[in-house]
């Protein structure tokens, strides 16, 4: 006897966000909320998360139709650096939106350069190795919690990425490393890795110094092309003064500067 085998079951279709990317400036006058479209394909919003914790709706976001409105409110209660927003659904895989948040009403109290070259310099390879160098060149010490620094890149081919510190005087552990994709890609960047350092890390004195070695690779190991890239140097071969590193503090650009 033949048996007729079949499947009705619906396909799960994944909710989509837009932007995934969003900024917001802790200075009281610039303060604003942030509007996120959903396309939904079905599901419905269950909750948005900041890591275990669950957002509450009416208190820190809002729903009206497809828009979830962020409020000023929670966002102002968040550390400077990137917050990332998990929106779970119904059905399907969750979405992140990744907010970069600023103090502009901070006014940098120290001065930092950034040197930095290429641990590997060929133009296609499965691993971007950027080499960087983080001096304090101001009378007063900085907490290395307040500083981030930017790696910008063309990601070729989107694939999930990792990031490893291999070696830093603050202690590996202590450097983390964020992957951001830019809202609009320029020709020389999509994407960029922000490095940044946890408390522990401690302060870098006046005229102090100190390295970080990192290594970013995509998730199936295929290749980056490095030559155009924005921060790629593909000269040098030890540390030089290098613009298109660009560092902050608190939010503030106080070393080289951003892709056009």
């Amino acid at each position: 006897m033949a048996v007729a085998v079949t499947d009705t079951t619906t396909p799960v279709s994944n909710s989509t966000i837009t932007p995934t990317n969003a900024g917001f400036d802790k200075k009281t006058a610039n303060q604003a909320d942030v509007a996120v479209t959903m396309t939904l394909n079905g599901n419905t919003l269950s909750a948005i998360k900041n890591g275990t914790a669950t957002l509450v709706a009416g208190t820190d976001y809002t729903v009206s139709g497809s828009t979830v409105t962020l409020k000023k409110e929670y966002l102002a209660t968040q550390a400077v650096g990137t917050t990332t927003l998990t929106f779970e659904f119904s059905a399907g895989a969750a979405q992140s939106l990744v907010v970069t948040v600023s103090d502009t009403s901070v006014a940098p109290t120290a001065a930092l350069k950034v040197q930095m070259y290429n641990g590997t310099v060929t133009a296609s390879g499965n691993t971007l190795n950027p080499k960087f160098k983080l001096v304090n060149t101001s009378t007063s010490a900085v907490a290395l919690s307040d500083v981030k620094l930017r790696y910008y890149y063309t990601i070729d081919g989107e694939k999930a990425q990792s990031f490893f510190c291999d070696w830093s005087q603050a202690g590996s552990a202590n450097v983390t490393g964020t992957f951001v994709k830019l809202p609009t890609a320029k020709a020389d960047a999509d994407y960029y890795l922000e490095l940044g350092f946890s408390s522990a890390a401690g302060s870098l004195a006046a005229g102090a110094s100190i390295d970080i070695q990192v290594r970013v690779a995509k998730e199936d190991w295929s290749n980056y092309t490095q030559t155009g890239d924005y921060s790629f140097n593909a000269v040098d071969t030890n540390f030089v003064d290098w613009t298109k590193a660009p560092a902050y503090i608190s939010g503030n650009l106080i070393w080289g500067s951003e892709p056009n």
